[in-house]
């Protein structure tokens, strides 16, 4: 335990502050956070969670896709999602429909009462990009969005379990 103290006592950080204020990974992060927060903020007042938001923006652009897909788009457990959609039903906001091929399957909708709403949470989507690039020439945005997507794609083509997700997504 004494051995321990003292290789503590004698740690010294390798990175400065300047050097995470340089860092890639911390500032993706950083601005990662502060977009969530800033959302939340203004979505405050529309009763929904960001978590039920990205539910419903995925069923909206895939009407009709089964539970099970859309938990692998998320990147959440089924379990999880199921939480996610017994709340958005009992809000009236999401319907389950049997799938005819699967009868343990349920097929996800959105229901009309829906429509406002997420109309609503689309402008505090667009309302909240607009103040994060406030500054930025359409070309300004157009480089930082294709050198997101370029290192996105470096860490997917990276991803050693990328060979799994085509097999799942096979099946």
């Amino acid at each position: 335990m004494r051995l321990a103290y003292i290789k503590l006592a004698y740690y010294k950080p390798c990175m400065k502050k300047e050097d995470l204020d340089k860092n890639v990974s911390f500032i993706l992060s950083d601005v990662s956070r502060l977009l969530r927060k800033r959302f939340d903020q203004r979505a405050a007042k529309q009763g929904l969670t960001r978590a039920q938001w990205r539910v419903l923006a995925h069923i909206g652009l895939r009407e009709g896709i089964n539970q099970s897909a859309l938990a692998e788009i998320l990147e959440v457990e089924n379990i999880t999602l199921g939480r996610h959609i017994d709340r958005l039903q009992d809000a009236g906001w999401v319907e389950r429909r049997s799938d005819p091929n699967d009868r343990r399957a349920w097929r996800l909708f959105i229901m009309e009462k829906a429509h406002p709403t997420m109309r609503q949470m689309q402008k505090i989507s667009i309302e909240t990009r607009a103040e994060a690039l406030n500054g930025f020439s359409a070309e300004d945005e157009d480089v930082l969005l294709r050198a997101l997507l370029r290192v996105k794609s470096n860490l997917l083509d990276q991803d050693p379990n990328k060979g799994e997700a085509d097999k799942t997504a096979s099946k």
